[in-house]
């Protein structure tokens, strides 16, 4: 069996294959099962700057008209660890995360708590509590 390239293993921390991952989501059209799938392929989407399928999984209450993610100042990110999930009904769950990235050749970390709906078996991206960000990989 050949050893895979960082190019195709999933961004998210899952070592398997991006197609086998979250590029069924992003790329396929699949909806996430859960929540904690849903951010995680969010992740690989930002990594990936695939900004139709952040717009499609972001609940249109909270969602931005657009997204830039071509931007030169936008950040190099560097990985993603998960730290608990919360479901609080059938259609309502919490993801806790740690992303690390960096930006302007600094390292910084994004630590938020996500909060996700599910409408129509579609789980979206409502809002997150941002717990705190900084210098430190």
């Amino acid at each position: 069996m050949r050893k895979k390239t960082p190019e195709q293993i999933c961004p998210c921390g899952s070592g398997i294959d991006y197609a086998r991952c979250c590029g069924r989501f992003i790329d396929g059209g699949g909806a996430a099962p859960d929540a904690v799938t849903l951010m995680k392929s969010r992740y690989t989407a930002y990594v990936r700057a695939a900004q139709a399928y952040l717009l499609a999984t972001w609940h249109p209450t909270t969602r931005p008209a657009e997204l830039d993610l071509v931007t030169t100042s936008q950040p190099k990110w560097l990985g993603l660890s998960v730290l608990g999930q919360q479901v609080h009904d059938p259609d309502h769950a919490s993801v806790e995360f740690v992303a690390r990235y960096k930006i302007s050749g600094r390292a910084a970390r994004l630590h938020e708590t996500s909060r996700f709906v599910r409408e129509h078996g579609r789980w979206f991206y409502l809002d997150g509590e941002v717990r705190d960000t900084g210098s430190g990989a």
